[in-house]
């Protein structure tokens, strides 16, 4: 039940097709000519329309360039993405220079290329695009062409106003960013979390997998075996005056019963990977629990035996790994003991495990399951130890409710201290010959 290791499962780079950018900075550009259009022609407003469409042309020309050089599916670099970006942040800056400042309404699309950033880019790259944006709303705080107008009834604006506009648009870049930035980093890390999860059980099911070969191989090649070893002892005892040639045929049968009882072993160790494989409770308990015995903390199995007969699955290798994982982090927080405590009746199999360590911090008690959230010791007994990524129990958690069970954690009341994991599947579920990414229902 190894960690799994964050070089698997972290994105090494992000990055935006050139197709995204240039679909919206074409976007972008038919927006900016109709705004143009309905101004001049619809409002009658007197619009420095030369200054206006040549930006607008200049940036209908670069992604015209862009679009024929380079392939649109190919992904950018963060960088250029993000200057990209930038430019779309600068073009906005000079069209409302010429066309009122901050006392645009369209001054709050500062916001857009802040917000693709924080949803594609790294966090460097952002804070660098909010920088921009911020820097370019200030400027135009003070130089700006006036805002057309009715020349018959101009509006003007107090300062304070403008100040403010320039503040809510500094803020809404910042709290919208940061935002935009949370939401899709969690969804990256469920992503990375689930896709180690997926990695996982195909390991599980790929060794279960192996342990049927191995046991199918030993079950065909055991006739052969007894056939070339009953032949070999008959010609012993035939050629046993002959010292040459007996002394051959005794190394053959030697070879062969070696070869019977390495095949009896591989029988005994592996499982058929048939479906009836079955399993009851308290073999599943047993065969989770063995390979945590001997590192000094007592594991200390009860069984309630109840009137209804033991419950028998399948061999889950979504149930075993689980079980395991939540098992090794019980050991390997616990300073004396582990219980592994089990019952079951007719309704629904219950199995619970609990430690005598610190327990689960308060702050992460409800957060628990939760990828990349870790159980930490302390400070002292964490020193020299290796930190994952706490995909553990998320994993563990993950599997076990696939096969319809439902996992809680919680601490040991007062004065007890420990962690505590209670896992309970519907007896139906349990029992269910199904295979382990089948979905709960």
């Amino acid at each position: 039940m190894t960690e799994i290791a964050a070089t698997d499962f972290r994105h090494p780079g992000r990055y935006v097709r050139l197709d995204t950018i240039l679909r919206l900075r074409w976007l972008a550009a038919l927006g900016q000519l109709a705004a143009i259009f309905i101004v001049v022609q619809g409002l009658e407003f007197d619009v420095p329309v030369v200054p206006c469409v040549t930006i607008v042309g200049l940036s209908a020309l670069l992604n015209l360039v862009l679009q024929i050089t380079f392939n649109p599916m190919q992904r950018l670099e963060p960088v250029y993405a993000a200057a990209l970006l930038g430019l779309n942040i600068v073009e906005l800056a000079a069209l409302l220079f010429f066309t009122g400042g901050l006392q645009n309404p369209f001054s709050f699309l500062f916001l857009a290329p802040v917000l693709i950033s924080a949803t594609a880019l790294p966090i460097r790259l952002t804070i660098a695009i909010g920088a921009l944006a911020v820097a370019c709303a200030s400027v135009l705080l003070f130089f700006y062409l006036p805002l057309p107008w009715d020349s018959e009834d101009p509006l003007v604006l107090p300062p304070i106003y403008l100040f403010g506009v320039w503040l809510s648009i500094v803020l809404a870049i910042g709290v919208t960013s940061l935002y935009a930035f949370q939401v899709t980093e969690e969804a990256r890390k469920l992503s990375d979390a689930l896709a180690a999860t997926e990695l996982v059980l195909t390991r599980e099911q790929h060794l279960t997998q192996l342990d049927g070969l191995a046991a199918a191989a030993a079950h065909e090649l055991g006739t052969p075996l007894s056939t070339i070893f009953l032949i070999s002892r008959e010609l012993e005892q035939a050629l046993k005056d002959n010292k040459e040639l007996g002394g051959d045929i005794k190394t053959l049968r030697e070879q062969a019963q070696r070869c019977r009882d390495i095949l009896a072993k591989i029988t005994q160790l592996s499982a058929t990977g048939a479906p009836f494989d079955r399993m009851p409770l308290s073999t599943l308990i047993e065969e989770t629990v063995a390979p945590h015995r001997d590192f000094g903390v007592a594991i200390k199995v009860r069984i309630a035996v109840t009137g209804a007969s033991e419950p028998v699955g399948t061999r889950n290798p979504a149930i075993l790994y689980g079980v395991g994982n939540i098992l090794e982090n019980a050991v390997d927080f616990a300073r004396e003991t582990v219980e592994v405590n089990a019952w079951w009746n007719t309704e629904t199999v219950e199995l619970v495990i609990s430690d005598d360590g610190p327990g689960f911090a308060p702050d992460i008690l409800k957060r628990i399951g939760e990828p990349y959230l870790s159980r930490r010791k302390s400070v002292d007994e964490a020193q020299g130890e290796h930190r994952g990524l706490g995909l553990g129990v998320f994993i563990a958690r993950t599997l076990l409710e696939r096969t319809g069970a439902k996992v809680s954690f919680s601490n040991r009341t007062f004065p007890d201290h420990g962690a505590v994991v209670h896992i309970a599947w519907p007896r139906h579920r349990f029992e269910a010959e199904e295979t382990a990414d089948e979905p709960a229902t």
